[in-house]
């Protein structure tokens, strides 16, 4: 097959890995730079301009690595491929979806898929009643399109809360607001789904002065085993998305797991270090198996 996969850089650990299993099993692997391509639209004609010619129709399918500065431009390229009929590992709604935290926490709830408590509002008049609406401090506030722990803040004290929402409403930063899960203990669990099964988990522990559990804030990982419930909400929430591959995380509380975020683009070093299985074979492996009833040749 031939394969774009769509990443501002091929020096990126995951987009790299994801080249090299899929070059090893024979297929023509092109990194494309979905910032330097341009869109031209007229009378029905799909273009997508790139190094100076039209691409639109060369890949048989295209994985998107879109990362979260670049969201909206990212998945309107994707959608001009899907409309093209082009085969992708993440559809372009899927990943402005999963970008927007409300808008996965809406997607969750609709399809009683377990939750923290949260708030959303952009009342600045009834922020003490916002704090209460959770059962008071202490509370996550939390960035709308944060990425990797950033944009996510703890406030232990109802005057710091207030403080940081007003802080927030002033700059106009949308944001939400969510209880504490006290008994997770600065832990959370990224779940690999790669279509309808769950390959890599792994869990994340934070540092001793950081609630949060980002390997990329000097967080640890570890292999862990998932109840039958948690692997069933991974592989629900990520098709409730539109994302066969999907990078979903649990934390885990007294009623049971909850899902805090789903990630189009889930990062591939630090759960093929911790868990040592090699995720990105299992993904290029998946998407052979969507495109072969496409008449593709694949590989055992």
């Amino acid at each position: 097959m031939k394969i774009f996969i769509l990443s501002v850089s091929e020096s990126i650990y995951s987009t790299n890995r994801i080249y090299q299993e899929a070059t090893a099993r024979g297929h023509d692997v092109r990194i494309i730079n979905h910032t330097k391509c341009t869109l031209k639209l007229r009378s029905g004609v799909r273009e997508v301009i790139y190094e100076g010619r039209n691409i639109i129709n060369e890949p048989d399918v295209i994985i998107p690595r879109i990362g979260a500065s670049v969201t909206a431009n990212g998945a309107a390229v994707v959608r001009e491929f899907e409309m093209n009929g082009v085969q992708t590992s993440a559809s372009s709604q899927g990943i402005l979806s999963a970008q927007n935290k409300l808008r996965t926490l809406q997607v969750m709830n609709q399809n009683n898929i377990p939750i923290p408590d949260t708030v959303f509002s952009v009342n600045t008049e009834n922020i003490e009643e916002q704090i209460q609406l959770l059962g008071g401090v202490p509370i996550i506030i939390k960035l709308q399109e944060g990425t990797h722990g950033s944009g996510v803040i703890l406030a232990e004290t109802e005057k710091s809360a207030k403080s940081m929402m007003d802080t927030l409403f002033t700059m106009q930063s949308s944001f939400i607001l969510q209880e504490f899960i006290q008994e997770s203990n600065s832990e959370d669990i990224r779940v690999l789904v790669v279509g309808d099964k769950v390959i890599s988990a792994m869990k994340r522990k934070g540092t001793i002065d950081d609630f949060r559990s980002n390997i990329h804030r000097g967080g640890s990982g570890s292999k862990v085993l998932l109840t039958k419930a948690e692997q069933q909400i991974a592989i629900d929430a990520a098709g409730y998305l539109g994302l066969p591959i999907a990078g979903v995380d649990l934390i885990r509380s007294k009623r049971g797991p909850l899902l805090i975020e789903v990630n189009s683009t889930p990062g591939l070093q630090g759960i093929e270090a911790y868990t040592a299985i090699n995720v990105a074979k299992g993904m290029v492996k998946y998407i052979e198996r969507k495109c072969s009833k496409r008449g593709f040749k694949i590989r055992k």
